[in-house]
C-alpha cells in the first residue's frame, strides 16, 4: 500500500473495519494526495471506517422515559445538573473531515463505477453524519469541502437548519440514486438510503410542527411528504419483508437474537462476530448486576394493549394491578420484551423470574438477550454478545410511513393495513381502526402524567396509537429520545420512572409456578433465612416503594431529577472551547456559558 504523509496530530487509519479518532483538521497542503484514492481497493479501505465511526453500536442501553437504570444521565436529571461542557459534547467534526476527503480526491481513481459507488458511500454517510448534528444542535456551519488549518470557513457562524437539512437531502438522494438496489444488510446500499432519508424527513417535519418552528425555506408539511414519499418507495419496491414464521409468541424475540441480521427486515445493522472477537454487552447489559440495573418503567409498561386490542388502562383496577395479573393477556410483545410468568432464557427450562437485584424496577428486558450455551467458551455471552445492531429496521420504515401521512392528515385505513398493521399481525395483535381510533383517543397517551398532551387534530387518536407503537416495536433500538425532542414531549422525562406494584409485606410468585419467589419484610424485621430461588428483601432499605410499605418499585425515589427544561433541553450547548475559537458560534437558548456579554 502506498503511504500518505500527514501531520502527527492527525491519523487516518486506511485498514478494513478499523479506524482512529481524528482529534484536529488534517491541513491540506500536508498530505501527498497523488498517491492515494487511485482505484476501488483504497477508496473501500479508506470509507470503510465510516461505518465505525459514525454508526451507533449500542442502542440498546439507551436511557430514557420508558427504560432507566440506577444512575440517571445529566439529560434524565436535567436542571442545573446540565451544564455546558468545555469541550466534546457531540460538537466532533473528525468523521465529516474523511468523508470531504474521499469526496475531493475521488476522481482520482479511473474506475468510473467504483467513483460513483464510493461517492454515494461518502454521501450517505455526510446526510446520516449531519442528520446527528442538526438533531442536537439546531443550526450547525455546513462544510461540503477539505478546509486547511487557515480557511476562513472554519470560523464562519452556523448556517440555518434549512440549508444543512436541503444539503442532505441532496445527498441522501444521490446515494438513492447511485447505490447498489442488492441487499446487503451490513454494507450501505439503496434502501438504506430511503430509509435515512424517511427518518430524517420525518424528524425534521414533526420538529418543526410541534416546536412551532418556522424558517425561510420549506416548511413542516414538505418534510412530512418526503419522508412519506421515501418510506412508499421502498415499501413498494418489495425488497423487504416483516420477519415472520407464523410464531407470533415468539417471532419478535428471535428476530433480535440471530447471529446474522435477518435479510428481510433488516434493511442496514451493525455486524458483530463472536469467533472474531467483534462482541457487544446486549446480553450482560440486562442480566448483570453491574451494569446498571436497567428496567423498564411502569408508565411503559401500561401502554401495551390486551391481546384483544383494547387498552390495559381502561380495565378497573388497574393502577394497583400486580405483576402476575397485569401482564396477562397482553401484547405478545411484552413477554418478549421483558421477563414474566413462564419465563425461561433460549433453549432453556428452568424458570426464570425477573431479577430485582438487577432490574430496578422489576420489568427485566430480554430484548437482544441470546442463548446461554451458544458459544464455545460457555460464558453466557455476558459481554460477548454478537446480535447484531439494527441501524435501519423495516418496521421502523412502515411506521415512519403511517406517522408522516397521519401527521399529514392524508392517512387512510388502508395506509394502517399496509404498515402498521402488519406489524400487529406478526405477534396476532387486531388491526389499528383509524376511525375507532380517532373516535375515542387513549386517555391515558393523552395525560400529562403518562402521554402526550400536545397531540391535537382530527388524527389525534390515530397519532396516539402510532407512537405507542413506535415505543413498543422500536423499543431498545436508540429512537426514544430522538421522539421526544421531535414532538416536543420533554414532560415525559418528569414523568414517573417507577416499576411493579406490591401491596405490601408478604411472599410474591414472579415466575408464575406457585412458589414465592421474593419476599418482603417490614422494615427493621429481621430478615428470614433465604431459600433456594427465593429472595428476601427489607422495605425501605433493600427495596423501596412508593409508599414505604406498599406501593410502586421506586428505586429512584431519593435522586436528583430537577425536571427537563422546556425552554433550553430540546438542543444540546455549544462547547466554549469552540465558542472560544469561533465567536461567530452563537449559543443555543438557555445556555449560560459566561461567553455573551
Amino acid at each position: 500500500m502506498k503511504k500518505i504523509t500527514i501531520k502527527l496530530s492527525v491519523v487516518l487509519a486506511l485498514a478494513a473495519l478499523t479506524s482512529c479518532q481524528q482529534m484536529d483538521l488534517m491541513p491540506k497542503d500536508q498530505m501527498a494526495q497523488s498517491e492515494y484514492f487511485n482505484n476501488k481497493t483504497e477508496l473501500e479501505l479508506f470509507s470503510n471506517p465510516f461505518y465505525n465511526d459514525i454508526l451507533d453500536k449500542t442502542p440498546f442501553d439507551e436511557k430514557s422515559d420508558i427504560l432507566v437504570t440506577s444512575i440517571l444521565n445529566e439529560i434524565m436529571v436535567g436542571g442545573n445538573r446540565r451544564q455546558v461542557p468545555a469541550s466534546g459534547g457531540g460538537w466532533s467534526w473528525g468523521p465529516l473531515r474523511n468523508i470531504n476527503t474521499l469526496l475531493e480526491n475521488i476522481e482520482r481513481c479511473t474506475d468510473a463505477k467504483a467513483v460513483e459507488h464510493y461517492t454515494a458511500v461518502a454521501r450517505f454517510f455526510r446526510a446520516y453524519f449531519y442528520f446527528d448534528k442538526v438533531r442536537r444542535f439546531g443550526d450547525v456551519p455546513w462544510y461540503d469541502r477539505q478546509l486547511s488549518s487557515e480557511d476562513e470557513d472554519l470560523y464562519k457562524p452556523r448556517d440555518s437548519r434549512e440549508l444543512v437539512m436541503t444539503k442532505m437531502i441532496e445527498d441522501v438522494d444521490y446515494a438513492i440514486a447511485h447505490l447498489p438496489a442488492g441487499r446487503s444488510a451490513y454494507r450501505v446500499n439503496r434502501w438504506a438510503a430511503m430509509a435515512l432519508k424517511a427518518r430524517f424527513c420525518l424528524f425534521e417535519g414533526t420538529y418543526r410542527k410541534y416546536h412551532n418552528l418556522s424558517v425561510p425555506g420549506h416548511d413542516a408539511r414538505y418534510y412530512l411528504e418526503q419522508s412519506a414519499q421515501a418510506a412508499s418507495q421502498l415499501m413498494q419496491s418489495g425488497k423487504y419483508k416483516l420477519y415472520t414464521t407464523g410464531h407470533p409468541d415468539q417471532d419478535y424475540l428471535m428476530l433480535f437474537v440471530q447471529h446474522e441480521a435477518n435479510p428481510d427486515e433488516y434493511i442496514f445493522a451493525v455486524k458483530y462476530d463472536y469467533a472474531l472477537g467483534v462482541r457487544n454487552n446486549a446480553t450482560g447489559f440486562t442480566i448483570l448486576a453491574s451494569q446498571g440495573l436497567p428496567g423498564l418503567t411502569r408508565k411503559f409498561v401500561n401502554t401495551y394493549l390486551m391481546k384483544d386490542g383494547s387498552r390495559f388502562t381502561d380495565q378497573p383496577g388497574w393502577e394497583t394491578m400486580m405483576f402476575k395479573e397485569e401482564v396477562k393477556n397482553r401484547d405478545p410483545r411484552l413477554a418478549q420484551s421483558m421477563r414474566t410468568p413462564g419465563y425461561t432464557r433460549l433453549n432453556q427450562t428452568r424458570v426464570l423470574p425477573p431479577d430485582l437485584k438487577v432490574a430496578i424496577t422489576g420489568y427485566q428486558p430480554i430484548k437482544f438477550v441470546q442463548d446461554p450455551t451458544d458459544n464455545s467458551s460457555n460464558n453466557d455471552r455476558t459481554e460477548s454478545s454478537d446480535v447484531p445492531m439494527p441501524v435501519f429496521r423495516y418496521a421502523e420504515v412502515l411506521l415512519n410511513y403511517a406517522e408522516a401521512k397521519a401527521e399529514l392528515e392524508t392517512l387512510t385505513q388502508a395506509d394502517l393495513d399496509a404498515s402498521v398493521n402488519l406489524i400487529r399481525a406478526r405477534v396476532g395483535m387486531p388491526k389499528l381502526l383509524m376511525t375507532q381510533a380517532n373516535a375515542q383517543p387513549d386517555s391515558y397517551l393523552s395525560s400529562k402524567e403518562y402521554g402526550y398532551p400536545q397531540v391535537s387534530g382530527v388524527n389525534k387518536g390515530v397519532i396516539l396509537e402510532i407512537r405507542r407503537e413506535r415505543a413498543i416495536e422500536l423499543l431498545q433500538e436508540g429512537l426514544r429520545m430522538n421522539d421526544l425532542y421531535r414532538w416536543r414531549a420533554g414532560q415525559c422525562i418528569n414523568q414517573p420512572l417507577t416499576g411493579m406494584y406490591f401491596e405490601g409485606p408478604g411472599e410474591y410468585d414472579l415466575s408464575g409456578d406457585d412458589q414465592p419467589d421474593v419476599v418482603l419484610v417490614p422494615k427493621g424485621t429481621k430478615k428470614p433465612k433465604e431459600r433456594e430461588g427465593v429472595v428476601v428483601f427489607e422495605l425501605g432499605k433493600d427495596l423501596l416503594l412508593t409508599n414505604g410499605d406498599h406501593g410502586y418499585l421506586d428505586y429512584l425515589q431519593h435522586a436528583e431529577r430537577n425536571g427537563f427544561n422546556e425552554q433550553r433541553d430540546y438542543l444540546y450547548p455549544i462547547p466554549i472551547d469552540e465558542r472560544t475559537l469561533n465567536p461567530a458560534l452563537k449559543q443555543n437558548p438557555g445556555w449560560k456559558d459566561g461567553l455573551d456579554f
